[in-house]
């Protein structure tokens, strides 16, 4: 097994319906900026109330993305260099 080294990030997903639309929320917006996520863990719920109701759910949300070398980040780079003749 290939060991890997982790960074994390804490994000914040918002839901007017549930926490785990929260949370979903969360992982996937990060997704959308960082590679290599491989897990979450919720650090705290919270909410708001308006009226007597619970209006939103916020979710506090870490998430452990593996820090990667150059070649797995652009893999179509390192192919192409690969394939070039150096003069």
């Amino acid at each position: 097994m290939a060991e890997h080294v982790y960074r994390l990030t804490e994000v914040v997903g918002t839901s007017s319906e549930s926490v785990d639309k929260a949370v979903r929320a969360a992982v996937e917006r990060a997704s959308r900026t960082l590679k290599g996520l491989d897990w979450f863990e919720v650090q705290e719920v919270r909410g708001s109330i308006r009226d007597g109701n619970i209006s939103e759910y916020q979710v506090t949300v870490k998430i452990g993305f593996r820090l990667m070398d150059a070649d797995e980040l652009h893999p179509e780079y390192s192919a192409a260099g690969a394939s070039q003749d150096p003069d």
